[in-house]
């Protein structure tokens, strides 16, 4: 190892399809093995309506960083366009914040052991977890060319079985798909928790912001492939909730994993095919990218001084931040070493992150203002009037959502998520005053 250390020193080599695989693998994850039953328990044969409406709102919610993006390359990913924007005391809350977050790398690891062990039963759980995080770790610390060329062949499986199940299903659709009673059983009010419950599937392109150091064309390519592969993935998952929903009545398929029905309609071999090169590989590409992407908030982080500059240097050879590396492995390997519920590790994530979210939402406001020669030549260039429309609608779907997050766990967990984020902005006043940080550009 050497002192590269700077956001500076990262390898440029993701191009469009390396991005393009890494939103795709971070939107295809768990959420529509599992929630697309729980989507036609609300509503029935609409959910593949869900679908579509949960897209249009991540891509509303998160369509203010997609149009920042535009504009510079933001190396620190999302770190950087609040330190840049918002204000520099506002990263030290979303570092604090972003760590906590991160500790989904142990959900999916977990739930990979769920799909796993009932082709691996002779390997325990929890081994099965830490196994396929190891494996990960491993293959990015060797260079983000690695995770981009294995993350685009997984990316392959998965939109291949994924397509399977649906080409081999709409042979069974049930003929009077369309009775009434199988439509939106739950009302209206059905309908729309659905679509709240599912942008937790339909979302995660936002990921490639935090690639932005590394991408060949940041400007061009982030923005394009946030709304492309969230479309795309959006398309696709309609058409398999179509079959989820009517090939069997309602009443067989509703709170049901995706699984359930892929088992009864797929021959065995194909089966299989889907849950290895479906499933599995849905939570492996989801973890991936986020391996890939987390370090790079927090390599700033550390040049900028919130944490110690010696977490952000890189291999000599593979230029990949090994320190940082090796604090999220931990961070993903202490939940599922102490048996921490995947059904709390979701909502923790979830509920604090609304509040990053906002943050990233309300940067949009002062674009014009900070980088205005590059907000005027913007393709997606939009007056301050439509901004501010934006933000104030991208912010409410961000609210709504932890208030239905927030409304479905328990007091103490509530309270300690609201813990969390006062101390994190505490922590940032406090340390900013002590020893006032200064964005390294």
């Amino acid at each position: 190892m050497n002192n590269l250390s700077s956001t500076k020193d990262l390898k440029r080599t993701l191009g469009f399809w390396d991005l393009m695989g890494a939103a795709i693998g971070q939107i295809i994850g768990a959420g529509i093995m599992s929630l697309t039953g729980v989507a036609i328990g609300m509503t029935g044969r609409t959910a593949p309506l869900a679908f579509v409406l949960s897209a249009i709102m991540v891509l509303i919610s998160w369509y203010p960083l997609a149009l920042i993006n535009t504009t510079a390359r933001f190396r620190g990913g999302q770190y950087s366009i609040i330190c840049s924007l918002l204000g520099e005391k506002y990263t030290g809350a979303y570092t604090v914040i972003f760590i906590l977050t991160n500790i989904s790398l142990s959900m999916y690891c977990l739930s990979f052991a769920d799909y796993a062990f009932p082709f691996l039963p002779f390997i325990p759980r929890k081994l099965l977890a830490i196994g396929i995080l190891l494996i990960l770790f491993s293959l990015n610390y060797y260079g983000v060319d690695k995770f981009a060329k294995f993350q685009n062949i997984i990316v392959i499986s998965l939109v291949i079985a994924l397509t399977a199940f649906t080409v081999y299903g709409f042979g069974k659709l049930d003929p009077n798909y369309m009775d009434p009673a199988s439509l939106m059983p739950g009302g209206w009010l059905g309908l729309l928790r659905a679509t709240a419950q599912l942008t937790f599937a339909t979302g995660g392109a936002q990921v490639v912001a935090n690639l932005s150091g590394e991408a060949k064309n940041p400007t061009k390519d982030i923005p394009k492939v946030m709304i492309l592969s969230t479309l795309a993935v959006a398309i696709l998952y309609a058409l398999m909730s179509t079959i989820a929903a009517g090939v069997f009545p309602v009443s067989h398929v509703a709170n049901e994993p995706l699984t359930l029905v892929a088992e009864e309609i797929l021959p065995k071999p194909l089966y299989v095919f889907f849950i290895v090169g479906g499933a599995w590989a849905a939570l492996i590409s989801t973890l991936n990218s986020q391996l890939a992407s987390c370090t790079k908030p927090l390599m700033q982080a550390a040049n900028d001084g919130w944490i110690p500059a010696k977490l952000a240097t890189l291999h000599k050879k593979y230029r990949t931040p090994i320190y940082l590396l090796t604090i999220f492995f931990f961070v993903g390997f202490f939940p599922i070493v102490f048996n921490l519920n995947i059904s709390i590790i979701s909502k923790i994530v979830t509920t604090v992150q609304s509040v990053t979210n906002s943050m990233i939402a309300l940067s949009l406001l002062y674009v014009a203002k900070k980088l205005p020669k590059q907000w005027e030549k913007s393709p997606f260039y939009l007056s301050q009037g439509k901004v501010k429309i934006l933000v104030t609608v991208a912010v409410a779907i961000f609210i709504f959502q932890a208030i239905l997050l927030g409304s479905a766990i328990s007091l103490p967990l509530l309270v300690g998520n609201v813990v969390v984020v006062i101390f994190a902005f505490i922590f940032a006043h406090v340390r900013y005053d002590l020893h006032p940080v200064k964005y390294s550009t």
